[in-house]
């Protein structure tokens, strides 16, 4: 049953690799960009004028920072998931 088990997870590792490591391979030299930098683009392409309705508070000062920002707010969010998710597994014993 153990053995079974460790087999399910390197087969689903596995296949997370493969599916994070494949698009950059087929897509060579693309850039990839956020949603928000997309929608921004076609938003002043149908009305040049636009003006946002706010600016940010602080910008980071690169790119660099900002990937780091967003990163540490993903691993926080999902420490805390986890963490719900254990307690409540633990209760039901």
């Amino acid at each position: 049953m153990k053995n079974k088990m460790l087999v399910t997870n390197i087969a689903l590792i596995l296949l997370v690799v493969i599916i994070a490591v494949v698009p950059l391979l087929l897509q060579k030299g693309a850039e990839f960009s956020g949603a928000d930098s997309q929608a921004e683009s076609v938003i002043f392409d149908l009305q040049a004028d636009y003006k946002p309705w706010f600016s940010p508070v602080w910008e980071p000062p690169s790119g660099e920072v900002e990937s780091l920002l967003f990163s540490l707010q993903a691993a926080i969010g999902a420490g805390v998931i986890g963490y719900y998710f254990g307690r409540k597994s633990k209760k039901k014993d």
